[in-house]
């Protein structure tokens, strides 16, 4: 009579197999690319009228293919570019220069001067992308902030502290965040070219 060969119960190790597998993936970081949170706004019906810009409400940030910033037109260090879009947006002494604003009736806040004021950013092919992020979130921070400050105001926290969707809302109203981006142009014709 021949021998039977010891064998290995196979169920068993399927499950095993599944616990590792589960165990590796549960505690390993992944890196995940990180994106730029924006919500689009949405389109404009066919037929509506194209919204009237005045120049004097157009915040102008370029960057070229060397990295170099321009704001308005000038030469600027991104590290006072917050500052910039928030004096700009602001406009807290009515600089003929800087953003109208326009009062509006807003839920919760009343009467409240809302800024007409829109940052156009445009970049060319040859921006790092490094230098693009950076430029975008100095230009999201001057939001984010002006938005803590109007919540800190009337309502004693900061915008992202809020916790009712009536006063995210109200905020949101009375500081919109209106940055255009302009599709690249090509190499070395941003901010002065070659």
């Amino acid at each position: 009579m021949a021998k039977k060969s010891p064998t290995i119960n196979g169920g068993s190790m399927s499950d095993i197999s599944f616990l590792l597998l589960t165990f590796f993936l549960l505690t390993s970081s992944i890196d995940t690319d990180l994106g730029i949170a924006r919500k689009l706004p949405p389109p404009l019906p066919p037929d509506a009228p194209k919204p009237e810009i005045h120049d004097r409400n157009v915040f102008k940030v370029a960057v070229n293919f060397r990295d170099e910033l321009q704001v308005q037109g000038k030469l600027a260090d991104i590290a006072d570019l917050r500052e910039m879009a928030k004096e700009f947006l602001a406009n807290p002494m009515n600089d003929p220069k800087k953003s109208e604003k326009e009062i509006k009736e807003i839920g919760l806040l009343g009467p409240t001067p809302v800024s007409k004021g829109v940052v156009s950013l445009r970049n060319d092919r040859g921006t790092s992308y490094e230098m693009y992020i950076r430029v975008q979130n100095e230009l999201t921070a001057a939001f984010r902030e002006l938005r803590d400050e109007l919540s800190e105001e009337r309502f004693g926290v900061k915008f992202n502290d809020l916790s009712r969707d009536a006063e995210i809302e109200a905020i949101q109203k009375a500081i919109p965040l209106t940055i255009s981006e302009a599709e690249p142009t090509a190499a070395g014709t941003t901010t002065g070219g070659n």
